[in-house]
């Protein structure tokens, strides 16, 4: 027993019977490698042969073996044994424990202090929290998703928008501020999706064959002799690239015909549709920020939406018109350049959009607002921004059939600080 106490800690345990034979093979076969070395060598004066070296490479990497098994023995024998109950101090064993304030002194088990249960406990209710949480944003991420892929005419299509609307009105119900965040967090990614959706749609239906006209590349080719003739072979071979790119791109967003049997022009109405809702409830639930900031970085987008169809324009417009009332909401911090790239993005639509109407399908009253909400904001911008959104403006104003938006006296306050900057 006085044996088997004096052991040092760490190290009572030896290692099993299977280490020690590989540990004793590998060292034997080791130790015999470098004597035959040494001794061929001793013998023979002449260079090494290529069996040479090769034993010679053996026998150092059996070495290194043999110290890498010889440290897992100790690494390992030392780790799996488990701390002592007792100490030694000199000839008598005591038992090592000690008193907490919640301890039992007739077993020597202290038991958990209130204060880390209380930590530990708060900490687990964070993790499925928000484990709860990530769960809820995946599962209302995937029903709208499905909005998107369900043709409008399926009967399913209502009940799943219905699903969807029953768990965002569930989550606002409890008023709690994760649950509120829930569901900004998975309408901010249909936002994305949908509108990113709609604009390749919108891409398919303007440039099919992917022709955008010569590139800059192109114009420096031909400039040069016999630059024509290979700048004629690049463009073809572009125009090619780009329809495979765009077959592609069909292909993956569901536009074409055996997938939907739907047109390309209806796919892009449905889209804008569901747009128009998704940013409609981003406003109720408080997230009309991040519809704000992306579609003032949609260019692409607004450039198509020249283009498209009058339903679809009509959809856009109203989102655009939505977004810009939003402009003036003393509740709500956006940043400058947002409202800048917001108004000079999305006015021209205003101009062109008629949607078989001399207006776009607006009220008179909500045209109205919507006129004030940007004389508003451009009041409130540096003369020089000024002057580029209404130079903007006036070019897209002057030759469209609208009279709206009509931004006359913005132009003309413009023009009278500009006046007193000169006086003064």
């Amino acid at each position: 027993m006085a044996t088997d106490l004096d052991r040092p800690y760490g190290c009572t345990a030896k290692p099993s019977s299977l280490l020690n034979s590989i540990f004793m093979s590998i060292a034997n076969m080791a130790g015999k490698m470098l004597v035959s070395t040494s001794s061929s060598k001793a013998e023979n004066t002449e260079k090494w042969k290529l069996a040479d070296h090769l034993r010679f490479m053996v026998m150092l990497i059996s070495w290194l073996m043999l110290w890498g098994l010889r440290f897992f023995m100790d690494l390992f024998s030392c780790s799996m044994i488990s701390p002592p109950d007792y100490h030694l101090g000199g000839s008598s064993t005591v038992r090592r424990f000690q008193l907490s304030p919640y301890s039992s002194s007739a077993t020597g088990e202290a038991l958990p202090s209130s204060g880390s249960s209380l930590d530990l406990s708060l900490r687990n209710r964070v993790d499925v929290d928000g484990l709860a949480v990530k769960a809820l944003v995946k599962a209302l991420t995937h029903v709208l998703a499905l909005l998107n892929e369900i043709p409008a005419s399926s009967r399913k299509y209502q009940y799943t928008m219905a699903m969807a609307d029953q768990i965002m009105e569930d989550n606002a119900r409890h008023g709690h501020s994760a649950l509120l965040r829930v569901n900004r967090l998975a309408l901010a990614s249909s936002f994305t999706r949908t509108s990113a959706l709609l604009y390749r749609c919108l891409q398919v239906q303007t440039s099919p064959s992917g022709d955008y006209g010569d590139s800059w590349h192109l114009r420096a080719i031909k400039a040069i002799p016999f630059g024509s003739c290979i700048a004629s072979y690049m463009k073809a071979i572009t125009m090619c690239l780009n329809a495979a790119f765009s077959w592609f791109d069909t292909a993956t967003t569901r536009f074409q015909r055996r997938d939907y049997n739907v047109e390309p022009d209806m796919m892009a109405e449905k889209l804008a549709q569901e747009l128009l809702w998704v940013t409609n409830k981003l406003r109720c639930y408080g997230g009309v920020n991040e519809a704000l900031v992306q579609w003032s970085l949609a260019s692409g987008l607004a450039s198509l939406s020249l283009n498209a169809s009058p339903r679809v324009q009509g959809s856009v417009v109203k989102i655009s018109a939505f977004l810009f009332r939003e402009l003036t909401r003393k509740d709500l911090e956006i940043a400058r350049q947002v409202k800048f790239r917001l108004l000079v993005l999305w006015t021209p639509l205003f101009c062109h959009a008629s949607n078989d109407h001399v207006y776009p399908i607006l009220t008179s009253f909500q045209k109205a607002e919507i006129e004030r909400a940007m004389d508003e904001v451009i009041s409130n911008f540096p003369a020089m921004e000024q002057e580029l959104f209404l130079t903007t403006w006036l070019e897209n104003y002057a030759v469209s059939v609208s009279d709206w938006p009509n931004l006359g006296l913005a132009y003309d306050r413009w023009c009278q600080s500009t006046r007193e900057m000169v006086h003064h």
